[in-house]
């Protein structure tokens, strides 16, 4: 069974970058990583929980939503075992926690399940002077 772990979040200064690690456990021993999509999502404080984008491992190109609130702020890549968000310009707005989701399924699917209970530990991301 996979697990996500992320990290890499911090207290950054308004226009500085950032790049948030999800780290996959048990990838190597996976069965079905071509049908395998990790998406990221953050919540604001006071706001719900909204997708920014996601990367299948079945061709390994990243998909963004319309909604992605980040905008061209942001790439999503992936190293073997691993998924990155590289947030660049980084705005108080972008103040949240941010979270990664991994099933086996597709990016459009995987973007809409911002409301399920069950998420890791988040990593936070503070941007402020």
């Amino acid at each position: 069974q996979l697990q996500f772990v992320e990290s890499g979040g911090g207290l950054v200064q308004p226009g500085g970058s950032l790049r948030l690690s999800c780290t996959i456990s048990g990838f190597s021993e996976f069965k079905f990583k071509g049908s395998l999509a990790v998406a990221w999502f953050r919540r604001a404080p006071g706001k719900e929980r909204e997708g920014i984008g996601c990367i299948s491992f079945s061709d390994y190109l990243p998909y963004y939503p319309d909604s992605n609130p980040v905008k061209d702020r942001g790439t999503i890549s992936t190293d073997k075992d691993t998924v990155y968000l590289q947030m660049n310009n980084l705005e108080p707005d972008d103040t949240a926690d941010y979270y990664c989701k991994g099933e086996t399924t597709i990016c459009k699917l995987l973007l809409r399940r911002q409301h399920d209970d069950s998420w890791g530990q988040g990593t936070q991301v503070t941007v402020s002077s």
